[in-house]
């Protein structure tokens, strides 16, 4: 899930607490989002026209691969990807809306690839997965076991959350092929590697890795110039998933939202998630709920991610797991999101996709 409030600054809201403009600096987790991606460049360049909400652009990243880009990733507004020998399509998420997924369609045909044969989904969030049935029942959907699980548990969650939002059309259409560790797809001589991280992001995560290319497709493993999010997964399993991300020795790295950037990006993320971990241990052994501990919080370097409301929500997972509970153990979803509505000045996340 991915786009703050307009982006929400209230004027009552501590600098500190609001959804930042994304920006280079200390808070950024990666290369400055202003320059260029670091393999390729935009084929379909967003607009320049002031719009509040720029439109998805292609990125080439190497022959027969590209990136999907959302901006500004937010909220709702994830980053997908395709890879294409000519002759078959391997599609890597999809969209939260109709409208998007059916652009990434448009695109995909605009490239001159064939619609694709199989789409890979990296976790079962809705922003990745509403827009699988744009592309079925052409196109196997194809996902970790626990993804279409939680899939199918969850059904229309973002509706739920946002149900203001024009999503279209969205008929569920969960992974129907899934495995539980490793699979290797292949697209003509192009290896796709599908690699389960374990409970991270959420409980069903895949890692798309491309070995020859060194691209990797991170899911929301990787948010670059916004705030990570463990809430519906694990904080100790999303630190164990950056040391697998760095053995795979990507060089481009293609994250589940904001720019493509580099394996640099994965240092900014983990350094987060130990400012969460001392957070929690500090505020809970005093006694502190997470939203005491969040709204006195000092960001300091990560003042300038964008989303800086999930502190809470992550702060949430944090003390489920010094109390003991197995990663990915639900939690009480009303209590965090309305936690983060707080932090962000009491007005709602936006969803503008």
């Amino acid at each position: 899930m991915g786009d703050s409030a307009a982006r929400n600054t209230p004027e009552q809201t501590p600098a500190a607490h609001t959804s930042a403009a994304r920006t280079s600096g200390p808070g950024a987790t990666g290369p400055d989002p202003a320059q260029p991606p670091r393999a390729g460049t935009p084929t379909d360049a967003p607009p320049t026209d002031g719009s509040p909400v720029p439109e998805p652009y292609l990125t080439e990243l190497a022959a027969g691969v590209h990136a999907f880009i959302q901006p500004d990733g937010g909220w709702c507004l994830n980053n997908a990807g395709f890879v294409t020998d000519g002759d078959a399509t391997l599609l890597v998420d999809t969209a939260a809306t109709e409208r998007r997924a059916r652009l990434l369609r448009r695109r995909i045909a605009e490239s001159g690839a064939p619609a694709p044969r199989m789409v890979v989904n990296t976790h079962h969030h809705g922003d990745h997965t509403y827009g699988n049935c744009v592309f079925a029942p052409e196109a196997t959907v194809i996902g970790h076991a626990s993804c279409r699980h939680e899939l199918l548990a969850a059904g229309q969650q973002l509706h739920a959350v946002w149900p203001q939002v024009e999503y279209g059309d969205i008929r569920l259409t969960a992974p129907e092929v899934t495995y539980t560790d490793e699979l290797a797809l292949h697209v003509g001589d192009i290896e796709v590697r599908l690699i389960h991280p374990g409970v991270a992001h959420t409980t069903g995560d895949t890692v798309v890795w491309l070995p020859r290319q060194r691209i990797v497709f991170a899911g929301d493993l990787v948010f670059h110039g916004g705030t990570p999010f463990v809430f519906m997964g694990s904080l100790a399993g999303s630190l164990r998933a950056l040391q697998l991300l760095r053995t795979l020795d990507a060089v481009t790295v293609v994250p589940g939202h904001g720019p493509v950037t580099g394996p640099e990006v994965y240092d900014g993320i983990e350094r987060y998630l130990q400012f969460v971990l001392r957070l929690a241990q500090e505020g809970r052994a005093a006694g502190r709920t997470p939203l005491e501990v969040a709204r006195e919080a000092d960001l300091g370097p990560f003042a300038g991610l964008a989303e800086s409301e999930r502190l809470v929500a992550n702060l949430h997972r944090a003390y489920a797991e010094l109390a003991g509970a197995a990663p990915g153990a639900p939690l009480d979803v009303v209590a965090g999101f309305g936690d983060m509505t707080v932090m962000n000045g009491g007005v709602p996340m936006a969803c503008h996709a």
